[in-house]
C-alpha cells in the first residue's frame, strides 16, 4: 500500500475531540470543517508563555534523494510516546507544493505515521503558504509602485532588490525582466525564490508574537539607495499590510497523527536553502500543552539541525532535552558505496557535531521493507562502541507501536540533566561562524568567499548586520556543497559565492556551491502521476 492509500483507509476522529485530548477548550482554536483547526490568538499567547514539556529534537544523516524517513520518526515517536502512557504532540513543517509535484512528494510522513488529512496539508493546507506568498509579492508590487511614481526615497535599481515568490518549482523564472511595455514601470532585472525560501517564511517562522511579526516585517531590507544605505520595507509603509495578510498564518494549525493523537503542522522554510525548521510559535504552544514535543528539522544534521540550534534555539531560549539521530541501512550503504562499515563514518561526523551541544544524541535506525536486520545490529554496535545508545524503529510498518523502544530511549535520556552550548557567539565576524560551520559540523578545513561574497559582507559589516547568525545554503547529499562528494569528506574547502540579507529573519544567507533559491521541475516529476477521479477522490500523492 502507497502512503495515500495508508492515509485514505484511516478512519479520523472529529477535531473537537483530537483537541479536547490536547487539553484545549472549544475558546481556544477555531474549527476549519471537520478535521483540521487554527488555535486562536489568545490560546497563542497564554500557550507560548508556559512551558510544561520537553523538547525533543528529530534530525537525521546526509540523505539520499528520497529522504530517510525524518518526518515519519517524528510522527512515529509521538505516537510511540502516547503509547507507553506520554502526552505527546509533533510539530512538524507544512508541504511545499514544489517538491510534491517535483521529486521529493509530501511530508506528512509516511505509512502508519502520518499527520492527517494527508490530501489538505499536501495541497494548501489552510492557507498559510498561499498567505505568504501574498505578503511577500505585496511588498514585490510595493517596491515596484514607489519606484514608479518619483523613487522618493532615491532606490538604486541597479543593485539587488527584493525578488518576487512562488511556490512552484519554474527555472524559468530564476531570472527574469520586469516593466517590459509602455506604462509597465522601469524596466529592470528581477527574479523568483520558491515560497519557502522567501524571507517572509523565515520571519514567519521565527515570529514570536503577531507584534513580533509586524516588527520584523518592517525589518525586511528590500534594497539600497544611491548612499549606499539599507532601505527598508517600513519606510515604503508595507509592513502593516502585510502583516495583515499573516494575522491568521501565524496562528499553528491543529490536525490528528495516524493513531488519532493531536498534531501541530505549521511553517515550511526549506532545510537546504532556507532555516528548515516549523515555527518557534508551534513549538511554543506544543510545549505548553504536551509533556512531549517531537520536532524536525529538515534534510542531515549539517542542515536543519545547525540551524535549529544555532538560529531558533537562542530565539526559542533554550535547547532540546534530547536528539534523535535517524540513519537508515540505505543512506550509510550509500555514503560507503555498499558497504555499511564505510557509510557509518557519515553518521560518526553527524554525531560529533550533535554531541557538541550539550543535550544527549541517539541514534533511530529508520526500517526499511528491504532491510536486512544483521545490518541494523551491526549498526548499534558501531554506535554502541563510539558511546551512542541506538534502536530500530519501524515507524512506517509499526506506527506507534514500531516506536516504543525508541520512546522509552528518548525519555531515558530526555530526563537526564543536559546544558545547551551554541556553536559560535553573536560576536564572532561572519568568517569566524562560517569557518566555525565547516569545522565543527561538516569536517572540512577552510571557507572561501567570492569576490562578490566579500563585497557584500563588507556593506553588511558597515551597515550593522555583520553579528547576525548565518543560513547556510548548500546540497543537502553531501556534508561539503560537492553533491558528489560522499559520506564523510575532510579537508575540503567550503565554496560561498553570494551572501544575501535577511534583516526580518535576522540571519544571513551564505549561498554555496550550486544551490538554486528556486528549483526546478526534474524531466519526470511526481506531477506525472498525480490525479483526482470524478469523484474528487486524489490519487499519487506519496
Amino acid at each position: 500500500m502507497t502512503n495515500l492509500d495508508i492515509a485514505q483507509s484511516a478512519t479520523l476522529r472529529d477535531i473537537t475531540d483530537v483537541a479536547k485530548d490536547a487539553r484545549l477548550t472549544t475558546d481556544d482554536y477555531e474549527p476549519l470543517g471537520r478535521y483540521k483547526a487554527k488555535l486562536l490568538q489568545n490560546a497563542v499567547t497564554t500557550l507560548s508563555s508556559t512551558r510544561k514539556g520537553k523538547l525533543i529534537l528529530v534530525t537525521a544523516v546526509s540523505p539520499t534523494p528520497s529522504g530517510e524517513g525524518k518526518s515519519t520518526v517524528t510522527v512515529g515517536l509521538a505516537q510511540g510516546l502516547q503509547k507507553i502512557g506520554k502526552m505527546a504532540i509533533p510539530a512538524i513543517r507544512e508541504p511545499a507544493l514544489g517538491p510534491i509535484f517535483g521529486i521529493k512528494g509530501g511530508a506528512c510522513g509516511g505509512g502508519y505515521s502520518q499527520v492527517l488529512p494527508m490530501e489538505d496539508i499536501n495541497l494548501f493546507f489552510n492557507g498559510d503558504f498561499p498567505a505568504i506568498t501574498a505578503a511577500h509579492n505585496l511588498l514585490s508590487a510595493m517596491l515596484d509602485s514607489h519606484i514608479n511614481f518619483g523613487n522618493e526615497l532615491e532606490i538604486d535599481t541597479r543593485g539587488d532588490l527584493w525578488p518576487r515568490t512562488i511556490d512552484m518549482n519554474d527555472r524559468a523564472l530564476r531570472s527574469i525582466v520586469v516593466g517590459l511595455g509602455s506604462g509597465n514601470g522601469q524596466v529592470r532585472e528581477d527574479g523568483f525564490v520558491i515560497t519557502p525560501a522567501s524571507e517572509i517564511m523565515a520571519i514567519l517562522c521565527l515570529s514570536t508574537s503577531l507584534a513580533n511579526l509586524k516588527e520584523r516585517l518592517g525589518a525586511i531590507v528590500v534594497g539600497r539607495n544611491k548612499k549606499r544605505q539599507p532601505v527598508y520595507a517600513r519606510d515604503l509603509k508595507a509592513h502593516g499590510a502585510m502583516a495583515a495578510l499573516l494575522v491568521s498564518a501565524i496562528r499553528p494549525n491543529i490536525v490528528q497523527t495516524m493513531e488519532g493523537g493531536p498534531a501541530f503542522v505549521h511553517g515550511g522554510p526549506f532545510g537546504n536553502i532556507a532555516h528548515g525548521c516549523s515555527s518557534i510559535v508551534g513549538t511554543k504552544c506544543s510545549l505548553g500543552l504536551a509533556d512531549y514535543t517531537v520536532t524536525e528539522a529538515g534534510f542531515g544534521a549539517d542542515l536543519g539541525a545547525e540551524k535549529f540550534l544555532n538560529i531558533l534555539c537562542p530565539r526559542l531560549g533554550h535547547g532540546p532535552d534530547a536528539i534523535v539521530l535517524v540513519a537508515t541501512i540505505r543512506a550509510l550503504q550509500h555514503h560507503g558505496k555498499g558497504d555499511l562499515s564505510v557509510g557509518v563514518q557519515n553518521l560518526k561526523q553527524h554525531i560529533r557535531h550533535l554531541q557538541s551541544y550539550g543535550p544527549p544524541v541517539v541514534v533511530g535506525i529508520n526500517q526499511r521493507a528491504e532491510d536486512n536486520l544483521e545490518d541494523h545490529k551491526t549498526l548499534i554496535h558501531l554506535c554502541a562502541e563510539i558511546g551512542v545508545k541506538a534502536v530500530t524503529c519501524n515507524p512506517w510498518g509499526g506506527g506507534g507501536s514500531g516506536c516504543t523502544d525508541l520512546a522509552e530511549l528518548v525519555v531515558e535520556v530526555a530526563d537526564q540533566p543536559s546544558t545547551f552550548t551554541s556553536l559560535y557567539k553573536p560576536e564572532n565576524t561572519t568568517e569566524e561562524k562560517l569557518l566555525a560551520i565547516v569545522t565543527k559540523v561538516y569536517g572540512g578545513a577552510t571557507v572561501e568567499l567570492s569576490d562578490k561574497a566579500k563585497k557584500s559582507l563588507e556593506w553588511l559589516e558597515k551597515n550593522g548586520f555583520g553579528n547576525l547568525p548565518v543560513c547556510v545554503a548548500k546540497t543537502q547529499y553531501s556534508l561539503s556543497d560537492d553533491p558528489t562528494l560522499l559520506n564523510a569528506p575532510t579537508g575540503f574547502t567550503l565554496h560561498v559565492r553570494e551572501i544575501r540579507l535577511s534583516a526580518g529573519a535576522g540571519f544571513l544567507v551564505a549561498i554555496c556551491g550550486e544551490i538554486m533559491l528556486m528549483p526546478g521541475l526534474g524531466k519526470a516529476p511526481t506531477a506525472f502521476v498525480i490525479d483526482v477521479d470524478e469523484n474528487g477522490k486524489i490519487s499519487g500523492l506519496f
